[in-house]
C-alpha cells in the first residue's frame, strides 16, 4: 500500500532510509520533531474501533483523528473488537493514513489488553467479561495465563505467545499491554486470575518464555513489544483490594519479600521485555518512598533504571494525572500519595520519577506549559522521546506500517491456533479429587460415555455428544456442575473486579453438598482467585479445578477422550481465617493449605499418559 505524499516527500530524509541505523534515524527525527510532535509522544490513551472522527461517550474519549492531527498523539490502547479481522485490518490502515498524512508521517502505534483467554469471550456465562481484558472475538481463545501456569511448560507458553504475535500483527497491533508476572501472594486480590501463581521460580520462566514468544526471537518487524506490568510487582495488595480504587492504594511487606516480588521481572527483561508498566499501588513500610510506583523515583530510577539497567519505555498504569469517565462514572485519577498535588505538579513528578509515557492521558498542553516555565528540560523530553521512536523503527513500522486484509483473515483465528488453543484448555484442566464410589474400585472419572447426565453450565447440545442429557438430577446418573470461585457484589467500576471473601456462600454450598449427597456429582470450578473449597472437595465424586475451558475441552477431559495435565499454580487455603493470617507478600503463608501448589491427580487408564 503506498505511503501518503507528505510520507513520500520525507522519503529521502536520513530517518526514513531503512538502510540506515536504527539510532540514526531516531537522532535525525527527534532533531525535526517540535515541541508540539515531542509532547504527543509522551501519551498513550485509549482508542475504540469506531467512526474516526466520532468521540466515545461511553468511556469519555476523543475522537481519534483530531487527537492524532492536533495533539500529535500516536500511541493508543485499543478497546472493543471488529467483527472480521478484515474490518479490523482496514480500521488500522484508515487510521494509519491519517498520521502519515502529518509532516513527517510519524506511524501510530496500537497496543492491547489481553484478547487470547477464554473469559474474554463476553459470550462465556460462567467467567464473564473481565475488566481488564479485551474480547477474544475472531482470536483463537485459550485459557488463562493461569492455565498456561497451571500446564507448566515454557514451550506451551512461548507458543502461545508466538500466536499473539502473529495474530495482533496480522491485524495491526503492536504492543502487548501484557505479561502480568506478578506473584500472586495475596489470594484475594483480583488480578489473580491473570498472573502465573504464586511460584516465583514458576512464574521467572513463564515470564521468559512469553516474553520471548512476543519479541525476542523476531527483531524483524514482525514482533510485537511487551509491555509487562506491573513493576515492581502487584500482589502484595493489603487485604487484597485492588489500586484501581482508594480503599487498595496500599502495597504492605510483612514479611520483608519486596526483593523476591522483583525476579520474575528480571527475568522478563534478560529474556529481551523492552517496556515496563509500573502499577497503582504505593509501597507502605518499606525503605521506598510511600507513593504510587508510578511517582515514585526511588523504584523507576533507583531500582529499574540504576539497578537493572533497564533503558527501555516506562509507561505508567492508565490515568494517573487526570480524572475521567469510565462506564457513565466520574472517575478521579489514580494519584495515591500525590493525591495533593495538581494535574500538572503530579505530572511532573511522574517525569521526575523517570516515566517515558502516560497511559490514558492526553494532557499534551501540562508537558508544553513545562517546558515554556523550564520547570522540564527539552533533554529530558528528548530522553523519553527517543526511547518511544526507537521502538516504533525496532517495530518496523516506519518501514511497513500498513497491514495486508486479506493476510488478516488467513492468519487471525486459524485453524492451527484454534487447535493449540483448545488443547491447551484440555490441558489446563486440573484434577483435585476422583473418588471411588461405594460399590466399586473405579474412580469417578473419567465418565462412562452413554450416562444420563444432569449439568449446570454446560450446554445441552454439546453435552449430548457425550451422554444422554438429564433435564433434572432425579432419574440421573451423574451431576456435573460448573461453578466459580466466590466473590463479593460490588457496584460500578469495582463490579469488574472480583475481590472480597474467599469463602463460597451458605446457600450455594449447602446446595452443591445437598446434591452430591443424592447422587455422583463432579464439581468443576473455576478458579480465578485461589478459592476456599473446604467440604466441597470432600463431598462430591471429583473435582476438577478450571482455568478457561470451553464445554468441548472439558467435555473431553470429563469423558476421557484426553486427560487433565494441569496442577494448581497456587495453593489453596484451607479457611478465610488462614488467608487473613497470612502475610500478605509471601507465597505459600496460608497456614495449612487444602491443597497444595503442583497438586494435580492423573487419569492412570489414560494412554496419553
Amino acid at each position: 500500500m503506498p505511503r501518503p505524499a507528505a510520507a513520500d516527500a520525507a522519503a529521502d530524509l536520513p530517518y526514513q532510509d531503512p538502510t540506515l541505523p536504527i539510532e540514526r534515524r531516531v537522532d535525525d527525527l527527534v532533531a525535526r520533531l517540535s515541541p508540539q510532535d515531542k509532547a504527543g509522544q509522551l501519551f498513550h490513551p485509549m482508542g475504540t474501533l469506531q467512526d474516526v472522527d466520532t468521540p466515545n461517550t461511553e468511556f469519555g474519549l476523543p475522537a481519534l483523528r483530531p487527537t492524532i492531527e492536533e495533539r500529535r498523539i500516536t500511541h493508543f490502547g485499543l478497546l472493543g473488537t471488529k467483527p472480521t479481522p478484515r474490518e479490523f485490518a482496514e480500521w488500522h490502515n484508515e487510521v494509519q493514513r491519517i498520521a502519515l498524512a502529518r509532516p513527517l508521517g510519524i506511524p501510530v502505534t496500537f497496543s492491547t489488553d489481553t484478547r487470547h483467554p477464554l473469559s474474554a469471550d463476553p459470550r462465556n456465562a460462567l467467567t464473564g467479561d473481565p475488566e481488564s481484558e479485551s474480547p477474544a472475538g475472531f482470536f483463537s481463545q485459550w485459557p488463562e495465563t493461569l492455565g498456561l501456569a497451571a500446564i507448566g511448560s515454557d514451550e506451551v507458553t512461548e507458543r502461545f505467545a508466538d500466536v499473539v504475535r502473529q495474530e495482533y500483527r496480522a491485524v495491526g497491533l503492536h504492543v502487548a499491554l501484557h505479561p502480568q508476572v506478578d506473584l500472586a501472594t495475596e489470594p484475594r486480590w483480583a488480578r489473580v486470575f491473570t498472573t502465573f501463581g504464586e511460584d516465583v521460580d514458576l512464574v521467572s520462566r513463564m515470564a521468559a518464555a512469553y516474553v520471548r514468544g512476543l519479541d525476542g526471537a523476531h527483531p524483524d518487524g514482525e514482533s510485537v513489544a511487551a509491555m509487562v506490568k506491573h513493576f515492581p510487582g502487584g500482589g502484595p495488595q493489603k487485604d487484597g483490594e485492588d489500586p484501581h480504587f482508594p480503599y487498595g492504594r496500599e502495597q504492605v511487606y510483612p514479611g520483608g519479600r519486596f526483593e523476591l516480588h522483583l525476579k520474575p521481572f528480571i527475568a522478563a527483561l534478560e529474556a529481551g521485555a523492552t517496556q515496563m508498566m509500573p502499577y497503582y499501588g504505593m509501597p507502605v513500610g518499606t525503605e521506598y518512598e510511600e507513593v504510587g510506583f508510578g511517582f515514585n523515583r526511588s523504584v523507576i530510577t533507583g531500582v529499574l533504571r540504576e539497578r537493572l539497567g533497564f533503558e527501555g519505555i516506562v509507561c505508567t498504569d492508565w490515568s494517573l494525572i487526570s480524572d475521567g469517565t469510565a462506564l457513565g462514572d466520574e472517575v478521579s485519577a489514580r494519584a495515591w500519595g500525590a493525591e495533593h498535588l495538581t494535574p500538572r505538579q503530579r505530572l511532573l513528578k511522574a517525569l521526575d520519577a523517570g516515566v517515558d509515557q502516560f497511559g490514558g492521558e492526553y494532557r499534551t498542553d501540562l508537558v508544553l506549559d513545562l517546558l515554556r516555565t523550564g520547570e522540564v528540560s527539552m533533554d529530558r523530553i528528548d530522553r523519553s522521546v527517543r526511547r518511544i521512536l526507537t521502538e516504533k523503527f525496532r517495530l518496523g513500522l516506519f518501514d511497513d506500517p500498513y497491514v495486508d486484509p486479506e493476510r488478516a483473515e488467513r492468519v487471525a483465528g486459524r485453524a492451527e491456533f484454534r487447535a493449540a488453543a483448545l488443547d491447551a484448555q484440555r490441558r489446563s484442566l486440573t484434577l483435585l479429587t476422583n473418588r471411588t464410589g461405594p460399590a466399586t474400585d473405579t474412580p469417578c472419572l473419567p465418565l462412562r460415555p452413554g450416562l444420563r447426565i444432569y449439568a449446570e453450565g454446560i450446554a445441552p447440545t454439546a453435552l449430548s455428544e457425550y451422554a444422554e442429557v438429564a433435564a433434572e438430577p432425579e432419574g440421573a446418573d451423574v451431576a456435573v456442575l460448573r461453578v466459580r470461585a466466590p466473590f463479593e457484589a460490588r457496584d460500578g467500576l469495582a463490579a469488574g473486579f472480583h475481590a472480597g471473601s474467599l469463602d463460597f456462600a451458605e446457600q450455594d454450598r449447602d446446595r452443591i453438598l445437598t446434591l452430591a449427597k443424592r447422587l455422583p456429582t463432579v464439581l468443576v470450578v473455576y478458579l480465578d482467585r485461589p478459592a476456599v473449597l473446604g467440604a466441597l472437595a470432600d463431598e462430591p465424586a471429583a473435582v476438577l479445578a478450571d482455568f478457561g475451558s470451553c464445554d468441548e475441552a472439558l467435555l473431553s477431559v470429563l469423558f476421557g477422550r484426553a486427560a487433565p495435565q494441569g496442577r494448581l499454580p497456587f495453593d489453596l487455603p484451607s479457611s478465610m481465617r488462614a488467608v487473613t493470617e497470612s502475610r500478605t507478600d509471601v507465597p505459600f503463608d496460608t497456614a495449612d493449605p487444602q491443597f497444595r501448589h503442583g497438586h494435580g491427580l492423573r487419569y492412570e487408564s489414560c494412554p496419553s499418559l
